[in-house]
């Protein structure tokens, strides 16, 4: 991903009417994995790199799919 890039989104999950979004964008020198919930931030972690950042939000992903949160795109 290129630093000029508008944040990605990683992933999209769904339970009921409720989604939760991880996107990840360049801060700084590093990067920020945010994650939405209906189009709302509930939180924000920044990371030297983009590959810790996305190591933790496919932990946290697989954290909602125990929880019964289903992947959609």
């Amino acid at each position: 991903m290129s630093r000029a890039d508008a944040p990605l989104r990683l992933w999209r999950m769904r339970r009921r009417r409720d989604h939760i979004d991880a996107t990840l964008a360049a801060a700084g020198h590093g990067w920020e994995l945010t994650y939405l919930r209906n189009d709302k931030p509930m939180l924000a972690w920044r990371y030297v790199d983009d590959a810790e950042a996305r190591r933790d939000a496919a932990d946290r992903r697989r954290e909602l799919e125990r929880a019964g949160w289903v992947f959609h795109w």
